[in-house]
């Protein structure tokens, strides 16, 4: 039974109401991989809190569910404003880790495949490289490839173009 009172709006229908709580419960599940550092921060309350960390520890996949259900009740009176925000913010900087990785991957294995060629690339990337030890550690690298040695080299050449990304941001 609905109300069509001219001047009411119209209540959300049950369909609606259960995609919301869906929704919520989705959000909690999401807030299970944060820190209490974290959730401290954004300010969910002592009950949500409590009741996350309880979620953490269960195991028994029923149990879980239910306690996902409780996460999303308790979900209903807290802004989720700042926790769609914080779970935004979670998203880019793994995606831009993951990217910038890549990329390391990648010009670690162009210097190996071309050789001094490669170092262009990097430079291109990276001014502040110096040439030197990077030829010297691809070198290294290539030689151990040839090998067939574990390639501690190449670690060592990735960690050094880690430190120059780490230094160009």
């Amino acid at each position: 039974m609905q109300n069509n009172e001219p001047g009411q709006p119209a209540a959300p229908s049950k369909s609606r109401r259960k995609r919301d709580m869906a929704e919520l419960q989705k959000l909690g599940e999401e807030l299970l991989g944060f820190d209490d550092r974290v959730l401290l921060q954004l300010g969910i309350p002592d009950g949500l809190l409590d009741a996350i960390r309880a979620a953490r520890m269960i195991t028994a996949h029923g149990a879980r569910r239910r306690q996902l259900q409780y996460i999303g009740k308790l979900m209903r009176t807290v802004d989720t404003t700042p926790i769609h925000a914080a779970l935004a913010a979670r998203r880019h900087q793994q995606t831009t880790h993951s990217r910038d990785f890549h990329l390391l991957e990648e010009l670690r294995d162009t210097l190996l495949a071309t050789g001094d060629a490669g170092i262009a690339t990097v430079l291109g990337h990276f001014p502040q490289a110096d040439r030197q030890h990077l030829r010297m550690l691809a070198r290294h690298a290539r030689r151990e490839q040839a090998a067939k040695q574990p390639p501690q080299a190449s670690r060592r050449l990735f960690r050094y173009l880690r430190v120059l990304q780490d230094q160009s941001s």
